[in-house]
């Protein structure tokens, strides 16, 4: 991840967490994952923060395990989710993640806080981790013309989407839209995409 938005997840994990779980449960992402993730499949969250989703996913029947590289908002989440797991893995490379592991990848609103050069290689390494067959769910906060940086340093990205759509040439794209969040009132894309198996 981005440095900077590393760090800044790091100092603030506490209040970040407090905000996400204080906002509305993000009805419109419940409802794309109960309609394509696999009913009881193994599922990662990937840049799962403070873990609000792995705790609907399990509460779901959708076995999850969280993964992020901030430490502190895994501590927060851990706090939060204390029967559920969370273990620190970093885009792109995710290590310790072995291929073809889950049936269903989320990674919501995390590749903005990427490096354009290393949102690729992440979506790639996402892609490896699903099992063929399998689905994975992808969205970003939209940033046009030029990368943003928020008032805590944190990256907003220009995510180059021709070049994500690349990696799923083989895949059946299930879902690919540009919507305004319900939760966050933020533009953003999202897309779903069934692995080839």
């Amino acid at each position: 991840m981005d440095r900077p938005t590393l760090a800044a997840y790091d100092r603030e994990a506490a209040a970040f967490a407090a905000d996400w779980h204080a906002q509305p449960a993000p009805a419109d992402l419940h409802a794309i994952i109960k309609r394509f993730f696999i009913a009881g499949g193994r599922t990662a969250d990937i840049g799962c923060g403070s873990g609000r989703e792995v705790g609907w996913l399990n509460a779901s029947f959708y076995p999850a395990e969280g993964f992020d590289a901030s430490e502190a908002l895994l501590d927060e989440a851990r706090g939060r989710y204390p029967d559920a797991r969370f273990t620190p893995a970093a885009l792109p490379d995710l290590p310790g993640i072995a291929d073809a592991s889950f049936d269903n990848v989320l990674c919501e609103t995390v590749l903005m806080h990427l490096d354009r050069s290393d949102v690729v290689p992440s979506v790639r390494r996402m892609r490896a981790i699903t099992k063929p067959g399998g689905i994975l769910y992808l969205s970003w906060r939209v940033t046009e013309h030029a990368d943003q940086r928020d008032a805590h340093g944190r990256l907003y990205a220009v995510v180059d989407l021709a070049a994500i759509r690349a990696v799923f040439s083989g895949d059946t794209t299930l879902l690919d839209e540009q919507v305004v969040s319900e939760s966050s009132g933020k533009i953003i894309h999202r897309m779903v995409v069934k692995k080839a198996a």
